[in-house]
């Protein structure tokens, strides 16, 4: 009796699942290529070479880290979308290139799910509120009083539409009824000195963003946009508690590879990230930076950019956010 076509193709899947584990359990046998669309110096930057340090010392193999900053991000995505499938090339992505570009822009290059296969997540960031030193605002509430008192006063610096700095402001203004107006900024430095000089009320920004002029005296900090204070800085309260409503800003950076990357390899790369974001220098490195290492497995990652995806499109609708 020949064998049937459907016994064939279960011996051909078996024997090239078993190809695949042979290739992951010598995987990798040479530099890997880390991919990332963030400019040197910037948090995201400096996150990804701590543990890229890590990783390389963990497997014997160099990761390489190559950097196409600019362009939404376009460049970097689409030199990992072209890559071979084979592990060797990562790309390092946020929320931003995730979940927010792809609702808010009128086309991107990729498709967030289909041209790539989840890793893991490697860090989160909570973002708190900051204003000048010498603002009159003691909390949250003193400062939507002052939108309330004044309509399109109360103005608060983003780095570009539709970042997190940007949905933080119109979620707060929205959520209390008043008018807060969106200042669009080239450059993040730009930003925090703005609103040191009072030129614009406040900002929403990550720890590592705002502690330097926090330590110069030249910022404070109002709030944290987090549901529980902050462990590093049990002082701040949270903005409900400092008399706002009750929300969360958060931002997050995690490792995809290319479509098609085999499971096995995926697997192993999983296992390595979960690894090193428990070194202890790592951590330590990592809180200096204000930002918390959080790992994931590939489907958590997946469910992740899957449900924000949904969420973002009711968002900026909801906010009537658009790019002019």
């Amino acid at each position: 009796m020949k064998p049937s076509l459907s016994c064939g193709l279960v011996a051909a899947s078996l024997a090239l699942a078993g190809i695949q584990a042979a290739y992951a359990d010598d995987f990798p046998t040479r530099p890997i290529r880390l991919v990332t669309p963030y400019p040197a110096g910037l948090t995201p930057d400096v996150a990804t070479r701590i543990m890229a340090e890590k990783l390389g010392k963990l497997w014997g193999k160099p990761i390489v880290i190559e950097a196409k900053p600019g362009a939404n991000g376009f460049q970097a995505l689409g030199a990992a979308k072209q890559a071979a499938p084979d592990g060797y090339t990562l790309l390092v992505v946020g929320d931003a290139h995730m979940t927010t570009n792809p609702k808010l822009l009128a086309s991107v290059p990729y498709d967030p799910q289909k041209d790539y296969t989840p890793v893991s997540l490697f860090f989160r960031a909570p973002f708190l509120f900051y204003t000048s030193a010498s603002a009159p605002y003691a909390s949250m509430r003193d400062l939507i009083e002052a939108a309330r008192k004044d309509p399109k006063k109360i103005t608060y610096g983003t780095p570009y539409v539709g970042s997190p700095a940007h949905f933080g402001g119109a979620i707060l203004a929205q959520a209390t009824r008043t008018e807060m107006m969106p200042v669009h900024y080239k450059e993040g430095a730009q930003i925090y000195t703005a609103v040191a000089n009072g030129d614009i009320s406040f900002s929403v920004a990550t720890i590592g963003s705002g502690l330097p002029l926090v330590k110069a005296g030249k910022l404070k900090m109002l709030a944290t946009a987090s549901p529980q204070r902050l462990a590093d800085y049990p002082q701040v309260p949270t903005v409900k508690e400092s008399g706002g409503p009750d929300l969360a800003i958060e931002t997050w950076v995690g490792l995809v590879a290319p479509a098609g990357t085999p499971p096995a390899v995926v697997q192993k790369l999983n296992a390595g990230i979960a690894q090193v974001l428990k070194d202890p220098e790592l951590i330590e490195k990592f809180a200096a930076l204000g930002i918390e290492p959080q790992g994931s497995t590939p489907a958590e990652l997946s469910t992740r950019v899957r449900d924000e995806l949904a969420e973002v499109e009711t968002r900026i609708k909801r906010l009537g956010i658009s790019i002019e």
